[in-house]
This record gives C-alpha cells, sequence and structure tokens, in this order.
C-alpha cells in the first residue's frame, strides 16, 4: 500500500509528527512518499531516506499578513498539486495524509481521491483558533473563512488524527466526524531521542543556572513574556547568575533579537536559532536547569499539546508554563503554572525553581516517568496504525469522502475558546 503524506508546515525528518508517522508506517510495509518544503540543511529536493521517499520544493516567504499569507500558501499549493501529480504518473497512491496548517490541501488531494485514494486528515493545529492568536478578531472573515476551510476538510476525510481529545472534540462537533473515524495520535518523543547527547556548561555563559527555550518563534508562542520576565529577573530583581538560551527559528526571531538588545539583556539571552541535528540540540537542552514554555493563554494555545513540554519531560527536567488547559493535562505535576499570561508570576516560578533543586530533581523525575509509560511515540503508533486500517478497509470513493450529516446535531460554526474536557 502506498501513502502520500503532504506536508506544507516544515520540513523532514525536522518534523518530529510526521516523520515518526512516515517510520511508523514504513516499518509496517507501507511505502511512504513525503512532499514538504526545503529547510534549512535539508536542500535536497528528491531523497530517500531509510525507505522514505522525500520531495522537496522552494517555499515562498512565511507569511505575515493577509497577502502574504495569500503568497505563501498559493505557492505551496501549486508546489504540492504539481508534485503530486507526477508521482501519481508514476504510481497508484492509496492513502493520502494532509498534515495542517493550513487546512487547503484538500484541494491538492482531490486528483488522487478522485482516481480512488482515502482520505487521512493529521490535524496539527487548530487553525480558526490560530488565526484569533495571530490577532484577527474571532468573528472576522479570515476567522470564518478558516472555519469553512477546516470543515471542507473534514467533510473530504475518511480518518483523522487529533493530537489530545480537546482536538478530538473539535473533529466530533465542528466537523462532524464519526466516533469510529477519529483517533487520538499524541504529540510524543521517542525515549531515545537525546540518547547520544552530553550536556555542555558552554552554553552556560559561565552563569550558575541555564533556563532553556525550544520551538517555534512566531507570534502566538509568546516569547515576549519570555523576554518580558527575564527583564524582570535580571534588571528588576538584579538575578545575574541565570542564562537564558532560546532555540528555534520563526518570523518573529529577527524582532525578538533586536527587542533583547533594546532591554539590554544581549549578555542574558542567548538565540541559537534552528538546531537540526538532535545530538546537539540535546547538548543544548541537557545543559539546562529549567524550561519554559511561554505560549499565552488563547483560544488556540488552551486546547494544544506542545511538541516542546514532552520534549522537555523526556529530559527530566521542570518546566514552567502558564496555566493552559491541554499544557496542565500533559505535564501534571512536572511543570509549575503561573497565572495566565502574568509575567511576573511567570517570572517568579522561573527562579522559585532556579534555586530550589530538590523541588527541580522531584518533578523531573515526575515528567520523565509520565513519557516511559504513556507518553512516548512507541506508544501512540498502535493508535496511527489502527487509524490505517480503519481508511484502508473503506470502500475506494470518486471524489470526497461524503460523510453524511449527523441527525440531532446543529453544526458548530464558531470556533470555541474552551476545551469541552480536559485529556488523561
Amino acid at each position: 500500500m502506498r501513502v502520500l503524506i503532504l506536508n506544507q508546515n516544515s520540513t523532514v525528518p525536522p518534523d518530529q509528527r510526521v516523520w515518526p508517522e512516515a517510520q511508523a508506517l514504513t516499518a509496517r510495509g507501507y511505502e511512504v512518499h513525503i512532499i514538504c518544503p526545503l529547510g534549512k540543511g535539508y536542500p535536497l529536493r528528491r531523497e530517500n531516506i531509510d525507505g522514505i521517499r522525500v520531495y522537496r520544493y522552494s517555499p515562498g516567504p512565511e507569511g505575515r499578513s493577509i497577502t502574504g499569507y495569500l503568497r505563501e500558501y498559493t505557492v505551496a499549493i501549486l508546489s504540492l498539486l504539481f508534485l503530486t501529480l507526477v508521482i501519481r504518473a508514476r504510481r497508484r497512491i492509496d492513502v493520502v495524509m494532509i498534515s495542517n496548517p493550513p487546512d487547503l490541501l484538500f484541494v491538492v488531494a482531490m486528483p488522487l481521491m478522485a482516481l480512488g485514494a482515502r482520505l487521512v486528515y493529521d490535524h496539527h493545529d487548530a487553525c480558526p483558533e490560530l488565526m484569533i492568536a495571530k490577532g484577527f478578531r474571532a468573528g472576522s472573515w479570515v476567522v470564518r473563512l478558516n472555519t469553512l476551510f477546516e470543515r471542507f476538510t473534514y467533510r473530504a476525510c475518511d480518518v483523522s488524527l487529533e493530537p489530545n481529545e480537546s482536538f478530538r472534540d473539535i473533529a466530533l462537533e465542528r466537523g462532524h466526524m464519526r466516533q469510529e473515524d477519529t483517533f487520538v495520535v499524541r504529540n510524543a518523543p521517542r525515549t531515545t531521542r537525546f540518547a547520544d547527547s552530553r550536556a555542555d556548561d558552554k552554553y552556560r555563559y559561565g552563569r550558575k543556572h541555564m533556563v532553556a527555550y525550544v520551538g517555534m518563534m512566531a507570534i502566538q508562542d509568546g516569547l515576549d513574556y519570555l523576554i518580558d520576565a527575564a527583564h524582570v529577573i535580571v534588571t528588576d530583581w538584579q538575578r545575574h547568575d541565570i542564562q537564558f538560551v532560546l532555540v528555534g527559528s520563526g518570523p518573529e526571531l529577527e524582532r525578538l533579537r533586536e527587542r533583547v538588545r533594546a532591554l539590554n539583556l544581549r549578555d542574558y539571552m542567548t538565540f541559537t536559532g534552528f538546531i537540526s541535528d538532535p545530538v546537539a540540540l540535546g547538548s543544548v537542552l541537557k545543559t539546562a536547569d529549567v524550561f519554559v514554555g511561554p505560549d499565552p493563554a488563547n483560544p488556540m494555545n488552551n486546547i494544544s499539546s506542545m511538541h516542546k513540554t514532552v520534549e522537555y519531560m523526556l529530559l527530566r527536567k521542570p518546566i514552567v508554563q502558564f496555566d493552559l488547559c491541554e499544557g496542565r493535562a500533559t505535564a501534571g505535576e512536572a511543570s509549575l503554572y503561573a497565572a495566565p499570561n502574568d509575567v511576573t508570576d511567570f517570572a517568579k516560578s522561573i527562579v522559585r525553581l532556579v534555586d530550589d533543586p530538590e523541588m527541580r530533581d522531584r518533578m523531573g523525575d515526575i515528567g520523565f516517568q509520565r513519557i516511559t509509560t504513556d507518553l512516548n511515540w512507541d506508544a501512540q503508533v498502535p493508535s496511527l496504525l489502527a487509524a490505517y486500517e480503519r481508511v484502508l478497509a473503506k470502500p475506494r470513493t470518486s471524489g470526497t469522502a461524503g460523510k453524511p450529516a449527523k441527525e440531532g446535531r446543529t453544526p458548530r460554526s464558531s470556533v470555541t475558546s474552551e476545551p469541552r474536557r480536559m485529556s488523561s
């Protein structure tokens, strides 16, 4: 059985959801093809990695406005469609898996669906809520349009993969999916991901303590809250023994660097940029004493399970984050929770952990135990494979999946700001 994965948001192998999924499917005997953008450290347009065929295209500049998003997604859709048709001309495709954002990739999959392929929707971000997090009003035409695209995507797909129970609620309520066609596959690391890494005190830059962040640097990721907290700690409280190391890249990186310079924090905050090598990344992260997740409280972050959170837990280190529903559901007692969007409380929580090594060790052990039992990638693979068994058991279609509307349920056209229940 041949699987084609469409991923506009990042390249592989660095994508820590799409790549493990592809590897699990390959190990099960599927022939896997991935179309994704070129990325730093991965300049080849065609590559075979461990039996997985990767096709990369040149992405447009990352959008930061309506015009920018239109340009970015137009380039992506046309590139994905061209490569999809090239692949299909050479071989049959049985399953197409689309990984959002954006919720437009069902358009690329439609020619293959017309030829009998089934569609799996791998739901990474709740796009209507994402637009709100980027600054658009909840009732704006942009958010309504993204809600419509989300509905079209669910209408087209045969099966959906959801990263937590809050997202599964979206699939059932806004997407009108059947329960048996919706599978929870959590964002989770392999327990061996950083096994070859060793701590290196050079990342402390001569300071006693180190606080680290790893992840995207976009407006919705809350790095401004972290910078503000560092300013309180260093300038207001005169704590000069803490180094902040921020790993990652994104559209806000240069602006954040400039803000750090303007606040005279350059000696205390280091931006490493994106680190693709897991050994090098692990070396930075294993040096840290405390990890932070400054994602602010908003409709998207409150229902999202952050991949960085489980990686922090894998490294047996405590976390400071704002009190978000799915963040608390994931980390449990492995994290301190600051009052939502309260910079001073966030700063107090960081200093509290920095100054209490026994608390750090205890919380780190709790998080690591959760990872080794039920929040690691191996524990997610059965659900992923069950979803594929389900979709392949369905009859081939010509066009969309054609799910009938559920009786007695009124479609929800508005986005929700709170999850209906917490995940376990």
